[in-house]
């Protein structure tokens, strides 16, 4: 798994020579928007996910004229964006949008994503930013249920600022401290497992 990542960053972050650094954040932000906006993730998840945001940071820790922290914050606000137009799509165009998606891979992602919303309900917008099929997929979901405009705006917000802000941050420092690029994953699967054991006291007490 890490070498394939590790793969897949070296390739992004070679594209950062040739574009400049101002056409390769843009790429980087349209891309992040693309991936669940335009539900792209579903059909190349590494190239619009975490591998990019990752060697977005890696580029802004080599390539003179990037600044991590503008990368950072246009991460974070281009993935906010790209799942409120992943909400807008469902609440306005519903389960006949999902139902044209055609392959496997991505009607089992749907429903996990379904089972997955259905579960946690405000925390799968924050915990989902961190897993592959449920980033695509949850914000559509919650569109299609019309979960409440202000908790879906607070949760995206806080999912899509930790992801894209974190990532990116752990990206840049990775090229100075090796030890943080291995440790890359397990950063994230910490804030996941914070992120349910929340989750489940907020149930816990809803329920009291």
């Amino acid at each position: 798994m890490h070498v394939v990542y590790a793969s897949i960053s070296d390739q992004i972050g070679g594209w950062a020579p040739t574009l400049g650094p101002v056409v390769f954040a843009l790429v980087v932000f349209a891309l992040v928007f693309a991936g669940t906006g335009l539900l792209i993730g579903a059909f190349v998840p590494f190239l619009t996910g975490d591998s990019l945001v990752f060697a977005a940071g890696l580029v802004a820790a080599t390539l003179p004229g990037v600044d991590i922290w503008l990368m950072a914050a246009g991460v974070g606000v281009a993935a906010w964006l790209g799942d409120q137009m992943g909400y807008a799509l469902g609440r306005h165009f519903g389960l006949p949008y999902l139902s044209k998606r055609k392959g496997k891979w991505i009607q089992t992602a749907i429903a996990k994503s379904e089972q997955f919303y259905e579960r946690w309900g405000w925390w799968a917008m924050v915990i989902g930013r961190f897993m592959p099929w449920a980033r695509v997929f949850v914000p559509v979901i919650a569109g299609i249920a019309r979960m409440n405009y202000y908790k879906f705006f607070s949760a995206n917000l806080v999912g899509s600022l930790a992801w894209g802000v974190g990532l990116t941050v752990t990206g840049y420092f990775a090229a100075s401290i090796p030890a943080v690029k291995n440790a890359s994953y397990l950063i994230a699967a910490g804030f996941i497992v914070a992120s349910l054991v929340a989750g489940f006291r907020n149930w816990r007490a809803n329920r009291g």
